[in-house]
């Protein structure tokens, strides 16, 4: 197992590089880094002026150049200009030049500043970041328990009324989208047409305080989209595994019926929804943009959108490396978890 994980730590590192070279490539496009000088200066800036600008803050230099100082394994650039002040990757405004770091990319903590927000990238990136796993956190606590309840009850008589009924429905969340169903909830439980106002259409200020008025409706518009999913891989996989011939032989030998689904067929059944629910990590880390935009929850999502709306190259960067971290992660989490659901898995 050791051996395993360092493999595949490898293997994610080199991932992990290919694919922050390849949206950094992208980012740093001619055409981004001239839209990028003229939000800064001046839209009536001229070629040359543009030239200056990007060059001053070392944009010109070749793309591993740049990608490496981004890292932070090679020096940050350093530009004194005709006046005698200095500029450069490193150099922070009321820091002395003597004092700035040689080395300050993403391997040292540095991970830019945004041009956007006026601050340090690694701050704003962990505050949305916590907004956003904190809506998570009850969204998962919602979603995949009711799902498994709906999948296992399905898929234990397949065929059955309770089976039909369940599946309906989950197809019907799943073909929901969370803009429709949002906007469904807003209308019918925080409108004053609607019962009465219920609940906030909202969430900004569970940013600050949550609590069931304001972070219900945002939590059930993205659980019911994701319930119907992992219900539907549940229940496949159950049914499967209710017509195994080991189940046939515990049914055989007179064991009960709520046994054999819980001691017998439940841990084999998991293991399909179990890839499914670890998906959903990601999916919800860059997929509730949506959602927090229609809710105005200022997390993650919501900052995703704004860096690549206003072309913000270093917090759009960071964006990338948490999302690609994530996936990577939940992979990696996924592929170990097998080995305990199912002891006949073996790593080799």
């Amino acid at each position: 197992m050791g051996l395993f994980i360092l493999r595949r730590s490898g293997v994610m590192l080199l991932t992990a590089l290919c694919l922050t070279f390849i949206v950094f490539f992208l980012t740093n496009l001619g055409p981004n880094l001239e839209k990028l000088a003229k939000t800064q200066g001046n839209f009536r800036m001229t070629e040359a002026e543009v030239a200056s600008y990007l060059g001053d803050r070392g944009y010109l230099q070749p793309t591993m150049y740049k990608y490496a100082e981004w890292l932070g394994v090679k020096p940050g650039f350093k530009t004194v200009k005709e006046d005698g002040s200095v500029v450069g990757r490193c150099v922070r405004p009321g820091v002395p030049v003597e004092e700035t770091p040689e080395y300050c990319g993403l391997l040292q903590g540095n991970w830019g500043f945004s041009t956007v927000f006026k601050d340090d990238v690694s701050e704003i990136v962990w505050k949305r970041l916590g907004l956003t796993g904190y809506l998570m956190f009850w969204v998962m606590l919602v979603m995949v328990p009711g799902a498994l309840i709906f999948g296992v009850l399905s898929g234990m008589r397949e065929g059955s009324r309770t089976d039909r009924t369940l599946s309906t429905t989950a197809i019907t969340f799943t073909a929901t989208p969370e803009y429709v169903s949002g906007v469904i909830f807003i209308a019918l439980f925080a409108s004053s047409a609607g019962f009465g106002r219920i609940f906030k259409g909202s969430a900004t200020s569970a940013m600050e305080s949550a609590n069931f008025e304001n972070f219900f409706l945002p939590v059930i518009t993205i659980s019911l989209y994701g319930l119907g999913y992992i219900a539907r891989m549940t229940r496949a996989s159950m049914a499967e595994v209710m017509t195994a011939q080991y189940i046939r032989t515990a049914r055989l030998k007179g064991v009960s019926f709520r046994n054999i689904v819980l001691k017998h067929a439940l841990r084999n059944a998991l293991i399909a929804p179990f890839t499914v629910i670890m998906l959903q990590i990601p999916w919800l880390l860059n997929g509730v943009v949506i959602v927090e935009t229609l809710f105005n929850y200022k997390g993650f999502g919501w900052l995703l959108v704004q860096a690549a709306g206003n072309n913000d190259i270093d917090l759009l960067l960071a964006c990338s490396v948490v999302a690609v971290v994530v996936v990577l992660l939940t992979q990696l989490i996924s592929d170990i978890g097998y080995v305990f659901l199912n002891p006949r898995i073996r790593v080799s």
